[in-house]
C-alpha cells in the first residue's frame, strides 16, 4: 500500500483532512529508515500492514495516524517532548498506551502476569482506541510470525490464544478473534491444524453443491418479496472446531457442523419480514430461532438466528441481520467510531453502546487479587448468554449459568442486597438455582436484609461478585 491508496480508502468514509495523515505516514518512514524486520523486509512495512487494517475498521484519524506511528516511540530515538510537538496530545496518548502494553508479558499465568493482564484491561478505560490498535498490530505479527525461530512462534501464539483473541470477541470483533485463533492454532498444534484444514476443505468441497442449490432455491422466493437483500455463506474457524472436537472427545467425522448462510437487508422490519418468508418455505428446527436484534448480545451484537431442514435432509443455519448489524459483527466495538466532519464528534450513541464495557471495567478495579482478576477475566470472555424476564416482562441478559442471585443484582445493587429468596416460574427456588432462557424470576427481599459471606461462593457474574465484595469491605468484613 502506497500513500495515495491509504488516503483513497481514508476518503471513502471520512472527510476529516489528511494532511497529518501524510505527515504521520512520511515521519515513520524516516523514523525507522534503518530497520528491518525478522523477514528482511524494512520495517516501516509493519507499520503500513497495521494502518492497513485499521483503515479497514474504519477508524477516525487520529487512530489511524497513531498506527503508523505506533512503534516509533519504543523503537526509534525520536524523543518523547518531539513527538508530542509535532503530532499532539491526542495520537501521543494513544501511542503511549500501545507502547506501555508492549512492555507487558502475557505469557505464564503467575501473579506477576495476571497483574499485567488487569494493567492492559484497564489501559482501555482510557480509550479503546489502544487496543484495536494493539489488535491491529498482534494481526499483522501472527502473519508474519513463520520469520521468527519455533520458541517464539509458540511464546507469541500462546499469548494471542489466551489474551488477544479473547478480548477481539470481548470487543465483538468475530473476524479479528476467528484469525488470530487459527493463526495460534497453526503454530500450536501444526499437525492437527494441517489434518483439520483438509478435512474441512474435502468436507466444504462435498457440500458446496449443497449449499449452492440451497441458496438458488432460496434466492428464487426471496427474489420475488421485492425486499433488498444479499446472501453470503458462513466461514469457517478451525479452531472452534478443533475446540469442539476436544470438548466433546469426537473424531472431526462426528461433529455436527451445520451448513451456515447470512442474509443481509437494509431494516429491521425486513429483517423480521425475510424471517417470515424463510420459515414459510423451509421447515424451521423447533428450539433454534434466537432473537438477538431484540436482545442484543453484551458485545453489541445484533442478528436474527434460526435454524431449518434442507430438501436434502441437511440443517441450514441462517443468520438475518441489517448491513449496519453486519457491520458491527465483523468490526465490533471499531464499527461505532465515526469522526466525519459536520458531526459533533463520535457516534452519538456510542457512549450507550461502550456502557456495558465500562460498567465490566469498573467491576475489575474492584478485584484485589491478580488471581480473582484473571478468573473473572476468563469467565466474562464466556459470552453465551441466557435471557431472564422480570414479572413485568423486562428482560436481563446474563451469562450462561447464572442464578437468581446474579440476576438479582443484575436489576439493582439494592435489590441483590435485600435478597432472601427467588421464584422461578411461580416455583420457589435457591438462590443458586441455574437459570435458562426464557425463565420468569421474582426476587423475594426483606427491607433490612444484607449480603452474606458465602454469596461470594455461589453467584456467577462479575457484577454481582463486585458488589458484594464492595459491601463486605465498607462493612468491615473479612473478605478471605
Amino acid at each position: 500500500m502506497e500513500i495515495e491508496d491509504l488516503l483513497k480508502k481514508f476518503r471513502e468514509y471520512s472527510t476529516e483532512d489528511t494532511t497529518k495523515l501524510e505527515y504521520a505516514w512520511q515521519f515513520s518512514k524516516d523514523a525507522h529508515t534503518d530497520q528491518k524486520r525478522a523477514s528482511g523486509e524494512v520495517y516501516f512495512i509493519h507499520c503500513v500492514a497495521v494502518t492497513e487494517i485499521l483503515v479497514d475498521f474504519k477508524m477516525d484519524l487520529s487512530t489511524i495516524a497513531a498506527g503508523l506511528l505506533h512503534d516509533v516511540l519504543e523503537d526509534t530515538t525520536v524523543s518523547h517532548d518531539t513527538f508530542k510537538k509535532e503530532f499532539g496530545p491526542e495520537i501521543y496518548e494513544l501511542v503511549m498506551g500501545v507502547t506501555k502494553i508492549e512492555t507487558l508479558k502475557f505469557s505464564s499465568r503467575d501473579e506477576a502476569q495476571a497483574e499485567n493482564w488487569r494493567k492492559m484491561i484497564l489501559a482501555t478505560a482510557k480509550d479503546i482506541r489502544v487496543i484495536i490498535i494493539k489488535l491491529a498490530d498482534r494481526l499483522h505479527n501472527m502473519r508474519t510470525l513463520n520469520f521468527l525461530s519455533k520458541e517464539k512462534q509458540v511464546e507469541i501464539s500462546q499469548e494471542t490464544l489466551s489474551l488477544y483473541a479473547p478480548l477481539a470477541q470481548r470487543l465483538g470483533i468475530f473476524h479479528l478473534k476467528s484469525e488470530l485463533e487459527d493463526l495460534s492454532f497453526k503454530y500450536l498444534h501444526p499437525e492437527e491444524y494441517t489434518s483439520l484444514l483438509a478435512k474441512v476443505q474435502i468436507r466444504f468441497a462435498m457440500r458446496e453443491k449443497l449449499l449452492a442449490e440451497f441458496k438458488l432455491g432460496l434466492e428464487a422466493h426471496l427474489g420475488s418479496t421485492q425486499i433488498p437483500h444479499r446472501v453470503l455463506s458462513r466461514a469457517k474457524n478451525l479452531y472452534s472446531i478443533y475446540r469442539k472436537m476436544q470438548k466433546q472427545n469426537l473424531p472431526f467425522e462426528d461433529i455436527q457442523d451445520a451448513l451456515g448462510i447470512r442474509i443481509i437487508t437494509d431494516t429491521v422490519i425486513n429483517c423480521y419480514a425475510l424471517l417470515g418468508t424463510v420459515h414459510s418455505i423451509f421447515k424451521p428446527v423447533i428450539g433454534s430461532f434466537t432473537d438477538y436484534i431484540a436482545v442484543p448480545k453484551m458485545n453489541l451484537y445484533q442478528s436474527l438466528h434460526t435454524s431449518v431442514m434442507a430438501s436434502s435432509g441437511e440443517i441450514i443455519e441462517i443468520q438475518i441481520r441489517t448491513e449496519e448489524m453486519h457491520h458491527t459483527s465483523e468490526y465490533g466495538i471499531a464499527a461505532h467510531w465515526r469522526y466525519k466532519l459536520g458531526e459533533s464528534g463520535s457516534d452519538r450513541h456510542l457512549d450507550e453502546k461502550l456502557n456495558w464495557l465500562r460498567q465490566w471495567i469498573e467491576w475489575v478495579q474492584d478485584l484485589s487479587s491478580p488471581r480473582e482478576f484473571i478468573e473473572s477475566f476468563k469467565t466474562d470472555l464466556e459470552l453465551d448468554q441466557i435471557f431472564i424476564f422480570t414479572p413485568k416482562g423486562e428482560v436481563k441478559p446474563l451469562s450462561a449459568g447464572a442464578n437468581p442471585l446474579d440476576f438479582a443484582y443484575a436489576i439493582h445493587s439494592d435489590i441483590g442486597d435485600t435478597c432472601i429468596g427467588a421464584k422461578v416460574n411461580n416455583k420457589m427456588v435457591k438462590l443458586d438455582h441455574e437459570l435458562k432462557s426464557g425463565d420468569i424470576c421474582e426476587i423475594i427481599t426483606r427491607k433490612n436484609s444484607v449480603p452474606k459471606k458465602d454469596w461470594l461462593s455461589i453467584v456467577k457474574t462479575t457484577g454481582a461478585r463486585s458488589h458484594i465484595r464492595k459491601y463486605l469491605r465498607e462493612h468491615g468484613e473479612p473478605l478471605d
